[in-house]
């Protein structure tokens, strides 16, 4: 049975991707039809769609290793060769975002060096770029996939607060503002002052 946590993350997951690919006049009966499952409904509809592992013991295929494998769209701001850093689409505050390692890893124990490095690495990004008081890092877990959030917290922001609708235009101008890089500013080398001498300046034959 999903966790009341799990439920709500799979439909985020849901709803984002009836977001991006569904018919403008179906989006919203979609939508409300993920929201109004119940959590026995939800872990079937999830089964059916050979989204988790069922009785027959077919492959699982989570939400986190869907969004991996391109199956499902997002927001990436970083990556390493362990772990892809997305944007959280219903976030609890601006910046939300979560660390996904690219192998299905079961326990906070297995997560590898290299995500936890990322996490640290998006962290200090937000904080540059964001601005807010602290950011928070903490494990989650969604369908037995371990992953890592990264929380920047504004006044007293925890995993426990409200989440927030967000629109894919703000989430792309988030995407393009925490991808976009500083301009390094490169000083002109000093030209060297050459000594004046007979050979490197001309000067007017002295009059006796």
């Amino acid at each position: 049975m999903l966790s009341k946590e799990q439920a709500n993350q799979v439909k985020k997951q849901l709803i984002h991707q009836i977001e991006s690919n569904f018919p403008e006049d179906k989006k919203e009966i979609a939508i409300q039809q993920v929201e109004s499952m119940s959590n026995e409904q939800l872990e079937e509809f999830l089964k059916q769609n050979k989204l988790i592992k069922n009785q027959q013991g077919e492959p699982q295929q989570c939400i986190f290793c869907s969004i991996i494998n391109g199956k499902i769209p997002s927001y990436k701001i970083d990556e390493n060769e362990k772990g892809i850093a997305i944007l959280e689409i219903k976030p609890i505050s601006y910046g939300h975002t979560i660390i996904i390692p690219k192998e299905h890893i079961k326990s906070e124990k297995e997560l590898p060096k290299e995500a936890i490095e990322l996490a640290q690495k998006v962290a200090k990004k937000i904080k540059e770029k964001l601005n807010p008081k602290e950011v928070s890092i903490s494990p989650i877990n969604i369908l037995g996939h371990e992953a890592i959030n990264v929380l920047p917290i504004y006044e007293n922001e925890n995993m426990n607060s409200p989440r927030k609708q967000i629109q894919p235009e703000e989430l792309e101008e988030l995407q393009n503002k925490l991808l976009k890089k500083k301009k390094e500013i490169k000083e002109e080398p000093k030209k060297e002052i050459e000594n004046i001498n007979e050979k490197n300046t001309w000067l007017p034959k002295r009059i006796p």
